[in-house]
């Protein structure tokens, strides 16, 4: 793929083509689950960073084959990358949002009369955490098997909601907000650095709330970019079949 190509290409697929990219953009903060559809031409730009730069990384990714120990779930069946996001990215957020929130709150009552951004992380971070515990249930009880219903069907699917699209557009609103939200996190932080007189739980909750947001990162892309098209792809391929 030649120079053009790339920055006329939107960047969830170029992660969904080669899971590698992902830390590419990770290292340059360009948003490529909640901003997939965006170009790279155009991710750059809104970043303020050398496309070309970005350009020869993503292709030295692509030439090395190098890649994180991820599957390309492109080639898989829709049930298992269902089952793939309960059991890893699900899982993941049951236990850290709780671990999370108490780290949050013990910096608060320790530091927050010197840095009074912390109540904006508290509250920020407590209006995600319910946000997300929402999602993941509305997903797991509603969507999810729908998802699957439509896989392991070949004919037309009747659902309460009527077409598969209308739960994904909800999920995807859903999936709008918590970007935001990591961008204020982010904000508020200033990158997640942490100041001069940190001490060590200050340290881990900054360290665990980026770790939260680039395994995010990867959770709505797969969802965004891989899951929900290819869905959507399915429930119309079987209603003109």
């Amino acid at each position: 793929m030649n120079i053009l190509q790339l920055a006329d290409t939107r960047v969830g697929k170029l992660v969904a083509r080669q899971p590698g990219v992902a830390r590419v953009f990770e290292k340059y903060q360009i948003d490529y689950c909640c901003r997939g559809g965006t170009t790279l031409s155009e991710a750059c730009k809104i970043q303020n960073v050398d496309m070309e730069q970005v350009i020869s990384e993503i292709e030295l990714v692509q030439d090395t084959g190098e890649s994180p120990v991820e599957t390309n779930w492109n080639k898989s069946t829709l049930t298992e990358l269902v089952n793939h996001i309960v059991d890893t990215h699900h899982a993941f957020l049951a236990t850290e949002l709780s671990r999370i929130s108490g780290l949050v709150a013990k910096v608060f009552m320790a530091h927050g009369e010197k840095r009074p951004e912390l109540a904006s992380v508290v509250e920020t971070f407590r209006l995600m955490r319910e946000e997300l515990e929402s999602h993941m249930a509305k997903e797991e009880n509603i969507l999810f098997p729908a998802i699957q219903s439509l896989e392991q069907n070949s004919g037309p699917a009747l659902f309460p909601f009527g077409s598969i699209g209308n739960p994904i557009g909800m999920m995807v609103h859903e999936h709008d907000e918590v970007g935001k939200a990591l961008r204020r996190l982010r904000q508020l932080t200033v990158d997640y650095s942490p100041p001069a007189d940190a001490c060590p739980t200050y340290r881990v909750m900054l360290d665990s709330l980026e770790n939260l947001e680039q395994d995010l990162h990867l959770h709505i892309h797969k969802e965004n970019n891989i899951l929900f098209p290819q869905a959507a792809e399915l429930e119309h391929s079987i209603s003109v079949a």
